[in-house]
């Protein structure tokens, strides 16, 4: 069984677009959502419109979905202290997503323990004990296996970092990161998704890069009326970090 794995959209319609083309050219029969919909991105509702109105997804909660359902003082004081461009930009998705959107997101699984053609896979956002914890490249491997410790699950797929890479651990775990569709932090902003295949109990597992109109994008992004839209824009042009 061929699926697509898919993280960290954050309204980017253009990346999601493209991605999803990029998906029915490799023959994917399911794709799988980690998470992180519509926070800070060009155009939330469209985005948030599309996703709800798919049948054959299997979406779990991030970070930021939870963030927007629980949109509130709470959660602005807590942006503005650490990221205050992501507090306005809540804000402003939030004038656009109402209640409806907002109890879409906050019923959405933190994460799920699934089996593929006979292999044991759970679905993650951040990490197995916290959907805000970063798996990065090059971690030593101590610090890792001490985030999956406690899971039983053959493959782990995760994203939140919006930086792609794996691991092969000590304790004959996967764990993927599979990168961004919408805000990707690489060296070349292509939006990123991971395809594997399945069968019988074994995998492999291969990182897509793919073109997108980041121009079109960022464009869109700009003309969003919050302080910092700009700066979020230039990031899909020019990643320099993953937080702002």
């Amino acid at each position: 069984m061929r699926v697509a794995v898919i993280s960290d959209i954050h309204a980017n319609l253009q990346a999601l677009d493209a991605v999803l083309e990029d998906i029915k050219e490799q023959g994917c029969e399911h794709i799988f959502c980690l998470g992180d919909l519509a926070l800070a991105g060009p155009q939330p509702k469209e985005v948030m419109d599309f996703i709800m109105a798919q049948q054959n997804w299997t979406i779990i909660q991030g970070n930021t979905d939870r963030m927007i359902a629980n949109y509130g003082q709470e959660v602005i004081d807590f942006l503005e202290a650490q990221y205050p461009v992501m507090a306005n930009a809540i804000t402003a998705d939030s004038q656009e997503l109402d209640d409806t959107y907002r109890a879409y997101l906050a019923n959405l699984p933190p994460q799920l323990s699934i089996e593929i053609d006979g292999c044991s896979v759970l679905l993650v956002h951040g990490s197995p004990r916290a959907n805000n914890e970063d798996i990065l490249p090059k971690m030593p491997m101590d610090i890792l296996e001490e985030m999956i410790y406690g899971t039983e699950e053959k493959l782990i797929f995760c994203g939140h970092t919006h930086i792609p890479c794996g691991y092969q651990t000590n304790t004959n775990q996967t764990v993927v990161n599979v990168g961004s569709v919408g805000r990707p932090m690489t060296e070349e902003p292509k939006a990123c998704y991971v395809v594997a295949d399945f069968e019988e109990g074994s995998f492999e597992i291969h990182h897509r890069f793919v073109n997108y109109n980041n121009k079109l994008a960022a464009q869109i992004m700009s003309q969003r009326d919050f302080m910092g839209s700009d700066r979020l824009a230039d990031l899909l042009l020019n990643p320099v970090a993953r937080h702002i």
